[in-house]
């Protein structure tokens, strides 16, 4: 009586195998060099900053315009990577940001750098949401948390491959006339262009273009997702998508999230270097040291948060972690405190990435989950903008980041009531649907 089922589980199983073996590693190096290419000018500011003559302002600005125009084109790039296919749409932001990238070599003046950094935004607006989306196509709720854990681990190990890179590609400086920073363009930008080529001839649009999965195999995966339609909100479309009140909430949290963590990330190995004294190699393999301890706990967060199958205080906990660490920073400033404290926020900002996107990922459907999730990751973005700026002119005006460093605590802490808030209006909303009914 069990071997129908018996079987079902093993086709599942082996479907999800390969579906990971497959996917995983090529989205992961993907979203990796994506991280490089966005967040390498904190590295190359250690050098750029003083040779070009910018200010903590005029950086930060820079810095934060990236993710002004990555919040502009979001929505629009999801939606053309649902007309065009995601093999095609993915592999071309991966080329455009990747030769853009390698053009920062060339910034002289702020407008430059301005520009620069706007095209890059523009250039990799949707990679992220567009792969989460992408994803959810292939992987059941169950799994999808370590689905998009392994995935989105890259964003810790990169942080570790750049840390370690950083101190040699900035000890390059003068070989064939190019500065140490220029080298950190050019050697970090370019394998995001052959990454690029590589998705658009190996990754497949959706399941039943996937040669390695056996007819029954994708007939498993389509009707996992056809069952996890019934009894949920279902498919509203784009527009109504965009004014969900689920959306809007867990964007203005993100405000939070993405402008506090960029803010500080734009400027950690200044900071950390300024407290400690240290070179910028050994400030690049603290950084990497945190950064794998990060990708630790995002695998663990994310693996746990499936097992239980929830979401929300899987978030809230490891925010409170940063916002106390990233407060330890800013009230301690000295080497003793700060090296560990900056640990527990790689650790905590990290863990809270495995299972943020999860939320959206399992109360939106269908194609409307494509502009959510992309509705909600542009919201976040321009608190991205907001905080590097805020940032730069608190530096600028109180000679100190201190001020700064507050400041994102507390913007951590609103992201943490916004959640509480967000987990209690969903639990009332479910409370309210009648046994047996389908919302």
């Amino acid at each position: 009586m069990n071997a129908p089922a018996d079987s079902s589980d093993a086709i599942g199983a082996a479907a999800l195998r390969k579906a990971s073996w497959r996917l995983l590693p090529l989205l992961f190096l993907g979203y990796g060099f994506a991280y490089i290419d966005r967040l390498n000018i904190g590295f190359a500011a250690l050098q750029m900053n003083e040779q070009l003559h910018f200010s903590a302002t005029i950086y930060g600005l820079g810095g934060g315009l990236f993710f002004l125009s990555y919040a502009l084109c979001e929505v629009p790039s999801n939606l053309l990577l649902l007309r065009f296919g995601a093999r095609r749409w993915l592999a071309r932001i991966m080329i455009s940001w990747g030769l853009i990238s390698v053009g920062m070599l060339f910034v002289r003046t702020p407008m430059e750098f301005y520009v620069m950094r706007f095209l890059l935004g523009a250039a990799e607006a949707g990679f992220f949401p567009g792969v989460v989306y992408y994803l959810t196509q292939w992987f059941p709720a169950s799994y999808r948390g370590r689905a998009i854990s392994r995935f989105y681990v890259a964003y810790a190990v990169s942080a570790a491959v750049m840390g370690a890179l950083a101190g040699p590609l900035l000890g390059l400086d003068g070989h064939l006339g190019l500065a140490g920073w220029q080298w950190l363009f050019l050697v970090e930008g370019a394998p995001a262009v052959l990454l690029g080529a590589v998705i658009l001839m190996c990754l497949p649009d959706t399941p039943a273009e996937a040669r390695w999965l056996t007819e029954a195999e994708r007939a498993w995966i389509e009707s996992r997702r056809a069952a996890e339609t019934v009894g949920v909100a279902g498919d509203p479309g784009f527009a109504r998508a965009l004014f969900d009140q689920r959306v809007w909430l867990l964007g203005l949290c993100n405000v939070c999230i993405l402008g506090a963590s960029y803010a500080f990330n734009l400027s950690a190995p200044t900071v950390l270097k300024e407290v400690t004294n240290w070179s910028a190699g050994q400030v690049g393999l603290l950084i990497s040291g945190a950064a794998l301890f990060g990708a630790l706990l995002m695998v663990v967060n994310g693996a746990h948060s499936d097992s239980r199958r929830e979401r929300y205080l899987h978030t809230v906990v490891p925010l409170i972690v940063v916002a106390v660490a990233i407060l330890g920073i800013g009230l301690s400033m000295t080497t003793s405190l700060v090296a560990p404290a900056f640990v527990l926020y790689s650790g905590g900002t990290a863990a809270v990435q495995a299972t943020f996107w999860l939320i959206p990922c399992d109360s939106l459907r269908g194609r409307s989950a494509a502009s959510g999730l992309a509705a909600i990751g542009c919201i976040g973005m321009l608190g991205a903008f907001i905080g590097p700026l805020a940032w730069g002119l608190a530096k600028d005006h109180t000679g100190s980041y201190q001020l700064g460093l507050v400041s994102i605590s507390i913007t951590y802490a609103i992201a943490v009531l916004l959640l509480l808030l967000i987990r209690r209006w969903a639990r009332s909303a479910e409370a309210a649907i009648p046994a047996g009914a389908v919302a």
